[in-house]
């Protein structure tokens, strides 16, 4: 039996090697070698437990007992290294190392007053930089706190980073304070999941996470650091070692097994490892993908382009994305991060009409679009048309495909980055620079009858290639003119409906395009809300590409505040305009005291109808009851000036609507955050509009 065969069955198969042994051994030999075989389990077993208590490292490394470095500074490292500016946070015990030396590294601490805003801030960070958006929170309690906001960001696609503090690595599951299974938490919300079980282990944990959140299909990912790799050693021993000297064989064997634990947290800490960024793995689509698609494109008659949030992902620049889509000269639909890309009036950009438009068209290319409920699932795509679709994420680019737009013939082509070229690195988990994370495969599937093509990779890079296969390529202005003609009927519906008196209070609909009017061109949007945002999408435009900051399709409440603390941090120069319903201002409120601490001034402007208007509006037909949908013409405005801000009411007089807006943006401008509460009446301007 040769050598691996044999260490292969005596892990699987022992009475075979038994078997082996005894018809090779002569007779009379049996027992020596049992005897043997014994000892050499006895031998494998005692290296097996030497190897995870740590001891063979530790001959090889040593602890600085006198070190009063901690893995906290560990973790400011990395972030630093991987150009992280700011740190949100809600302070506990558990995390507070990192807190310290994020501070004497010069990263921003910014402390919220709910863990939830930490981490939408921490996307907004993601979403207008193009980094890894970072929080950090305590643990159990503060963990579970950040739940809504972490699947937000999973299904928005925002690569954030949540680091969590836990208990000791030797207290969990022992009842320990705050102590949970926070792993099992959020592995279904995260892409990378990790628990840092020593401190040398820190720097290629955190790195690993880092590409892991911006590979592929980007998202959240979770690190828990627990207590004692985050505290210097002299603390961690205090706490864990006994003072007074053992008596007894169990005591001092279990004072030998927790003084080896703590040197093996400690064993090589602080030697010197990379702590950079490691190369990403971004999918891209084949030459022959794209130019497939061209030939589709160049034979159109009535193209449409539909662009989603995956468009303005790195690495394409939105300027150049831009200039691709003008190049490419197509009418097109913006959503998500992509609504603002081509600025205001673009002749090409529709913003009306979407279902009827797709219904029309001949060729429709859906750039980083889902077919979900924002496209009644693929049922607003006609039959007829020939259907373009690039998505990072082949699970997103076919949903609903099996229903209303199913391909008849698939083929697959898989790609990524130069990291992992080979066809037999795409699995349905594989290892990414030493840890699992969920692979994304890149996929070409085009029917038989030419009638969907689709092609998973990078959304913006593969328009800025389209672009240039059909480069020169013209079509019928007919098209793009019917279109705005549509968009030109439906603007004065709206003006129509700006005029119309309501009950008491202001119109909304003429509120909101008296904002539009005063915007200045370095706004950012951030819009928190149901009925009051859901016009506001219709009627005020971002000045510009990644100006405009929503939930995105997990339809979240309570986004507003920490989606504006964000917003200011990354752009200072900015005015940030927070768009909330009444109902949502609720969870945002208590962070205008953050804003106050900080000194970040934004303007927030709240839509009070007194009311869950969105739900009542469908609740009250259907089911005859408006119950739990009443709130009250609350003085919000009241509630921030108790917090240190500046607030302001709109109620009855129309004329006043300018005055006190441009009012708020000079006590803006003056470092101040500032409240405006608009009490506005009911419309039918959203008769219609789903909420479920």
């Amino acid at each position: 039996m040769k050598g691996t065969e044999f260490l292969w069955s005596q892990r699987h198969f022992p009475w075979r090697v038994m078997e082996t042994l005894t018809a090779a051994a002569p007779a009379g030999s049996f027992f020596p070698s049992f005897l043997l075989l014994a000892c050499g389990t006895l031998v494998a077993a005692l290296l097996g437990c030497a190897h995870r208590l740590g001891l063979f490292y530790q001959l090889m490394h040593k602890v600085d007992k006198a070190s009063i470095q901690h893995g906290g500074e560990n973790v400011a490292a990395v972030l630093r290294a991987h150009g992280v500016r700011f740190l949100f946070t809600l302070v506990g015990g558990h995390i507070s190392p990192i807190l310290v030396a994020c501070e004497k590294l010069g990263i921003r601490v910014v402390d919220t007053r709910h863990e939830v805003t930490a981490v939408f801030a921490a996307d907004a960070v993601a979403r207008l930089t193009g980094t890894v958006g970072v929080a950090a929170v305590t643990a159990g309690p503060g963990l579970t706190n950040t739940v809504t906001a972490v699947k937000n960001a999973q299904i928005a696609q925002s690569p954030v980073l949540l680091l969590g503090g836990a208990a000791s690595t030797l207290l969990q599951n022992r009842g320990a304070l705050q102590a949970i299974d926070q792993m099992a938490l959020f592995r279904p919300l995260c892409k990378f999941c990790a628990s840092v079980r020593r401190v040398r282990d820190i720097v290629p944990t955190l790195r690993a996470a880092m590409v892991a959140a911006q590979s592929g299909t980007p998202g959240p990912v979770f690190v828990e650091l627990p207590v004692d790799v985050l505290y210097p050693y002299f603390i961690v021993q205090k706490e864990m070692v006994p003072a007074k000297p053992p008596k007894g064989l169990v005591a001092r064997l279990v004072t030998w097994y927790l003084e080896n634990h703590l040197a093996n947290l400690f064993a090589g800490a602080w030697e010197p490892r990379p702590e950079g960024p490691l190369p990403l793995d971004i999918p891209q689509a084949s030459p022959q993908q794209v130019q497939r698609c061209v030939e589709i494109l160049s034979r159109a008659k009535r193209p449409l382009v539909v662009l989603g949030s995956q468009a303005l992902l790195p690495p394409t620049p939105a300027d150049r994305l831009r200039t691709a889509v003008e190049t490419l000269g197509i009418p097109c639909f913006l959503g998500g991060m992509a609504r603002g890309l081509l600025g205001r009036n673009h002749p090409l950009h529709i913003r009306q009409n979407r279902s009827a438009a797709l219904k029309k068209a001949d060729v429709v290319l859906l750039a980083g679009i889902v077919c979900d409920f924002r496209l009644s699932y693929g049922r607003v795509l006609s039959r007829s048309s020939k259907i373009i679709i690039v998505n990072r994420n082949r699970k997103e680019m076919l949903m609903n495909s099996d229903m209303f737009w199913k391909p008849q013939e698939a083929v697959q082509a898989f790609l990524c980055s130069a990291s992992a070229r080979r066809p037999k690195d795409i699995a349905p988990q594989r290892r990414l620079h030493g840890a699992l994370v969920s692979s994304r495969g890149v996929a070409l599937l085009h029917s038989s009858s030419g009638r969907s093509t689709v092609a998973a990779g990078d959304v913006g890079s593969f328009v800025v290639t389209l672009a240039e296969g059909l480069k020169g390529q013209t079509w019928a202005s007919d098209w793009a003119e019917e279109l705005r003609q549509a968009d030109r009927q439906k603007e004065q519906t709206f003006r129509e409906k700006a005029l119309t008196p309501v009950g008491q209070h202001l119109n909304p609909v003429r509120v909101l395009q008296l904002v539009e009017e005063i915007l200045p061109d370095n706004t950012i949007l951030v819009v928190d809300g149901g009925d009051f945002v859901g016009t506001a999408a219709h009627l005020v435009q971002p000045r510009g590409p990644l100006r405009w900051l929503d939930p995105g399709a997990f339809g979240t409440l309570g986004v507003g505040a920490g989606f504006a603390l964000g917003a200011k941090l990354c752009r200072p120069d900015a005015e940030v305009w927070c768009l909330f319903g009444d109902g949502a201002f609720g969870y945002s409120l208590i962070e205008f005291d953050t804003f106050v601490r900080h000194k970040i001034p934004v303007i927030a402007l709240v839509g009070n109808d007194a009311g869950w208007t969105q739900i009542s509006r469908e609740q009250v037909p259907c089911l005859g009851s408006n119950v739990a949908c009443g709130l009250a013409y609350t003085d919000y405005h009241k509630a921030a000036m108790g917090l240190g801000a500046q607030g302001l009411l709109l109620s009855r007089e129309k004329d006043q609507v300018v005055e006190v807006l441009r009012d708020a943006q000079q006590q803006c401008r003056d470092g101040h955050p500032v409240v405006v509460n608009i009490l506005i009446g009911r419309t039918d301007f959203r008769d219609g509009s789903i909420a479920v």
